[in-house]
């Protein structure tokens, strides 16, 4: 699915593109930008795109990027070499222009975290965490805690966005319910496994000067290899 840039919406992707190892067990990182570039979005939250261990150097070497040209990361990493905390990275178009960014640590047993970006996206300003919660419910409705705080600061009324790999089969319990309290869930669709998907898992949710326009999973024969995730979508016009 392609769109044109002239079109007066603000497209939101989120894809778990699990280190670039596709369902065929290669690691490819260009087939996860051909599936990005299929999506055309403005703006993507990654979850998994740092390497796990080592330098964890980022799994989108940035020549890649750079041939593909549609993308740049936002530069949230403290190492040389890596785009994300704790594998969250967020990828904009380069008529994108970025704020300010931060980090938000997030309870957790073992490393976990979110990350925060404030954009211009065609003169309209949003703010986007992107983030991958915990397999354990417990510790999934502390994050998400954390991560309502670090969104609801008095007095900031800036349209928000949430999106990202939640963790969460149940479909209206545990950090789904919390994070509804505040936030409204585009209905994307079933995600996940990618050969099959029959769950929920990703997510996108927006609360403030945002209206929800269409969204969906974006499920081609490339995406279907080139994650175990199929990557969603949103898109917004600003309210």
């Amino acid at each position: 699915m392609s769109r044109a840039s002239t079109r007066p919406t603000i497209r939101i992707a989120s894809y778990n593109m699990r280190k670039g190892i596709g369902t065929d067990r290669r690691r490819n990182p260009e087939r996860i930008l051909d599936v990005l570039d299929e999506i055309g979005a403005d703006v993507v939250a990654l979850q998994e795109a740092d390497r796990r261990f080592g330098e964890r150097q980022s799994a989108l070497p940035q020549n890649l990027m750079d041939i593909h040209g549609r993308y740049r990361p936002v530069a949230l990493c403290p190492r040389p070499g890596g785009i994300g905390w704790h594998g969250n990275a967020i990828l904009v178009g380069r008529e994108v222009e970025v704020i300010a960014h931060d980090l938000v640590h997030l309870p957790c047993l073992e490393p976990r975290g979110a990350v925060r970006a404030d954009l211009s996206i065609g003169g309209a300003q949003v703010r986007l965490f992107a983030m991958h919660l915990d397999l354990s419910g417990l510790w999934r409705r502390r994050q998400a805690a954390a991560i309502l705080h670090a969104a609801e600061q008095p007095g900031d009324d800036m349209a928000t966005v949430l999106a990202g790999d939640t963790n969460e089969w149940t479909p209206a319990g545990g950090c789904l319910r919390d994070f509804a309290r505040s936030f409204t869930f585009a209905p994307c669709g079933r995600s996940f496994h990618a050969r099959r998907p029959i769950a929920r898992l990703d997510r996108i949710m927006h609360r403030g000067g945002l209206k929800l326009m269409d969204c969906g999973v974006h499920d081609s024969a490339n995406a279907r290899k080139a994650s175990d995730h199929l990557p969603i979508w949103a898109d917004y016009e600003p309210a």
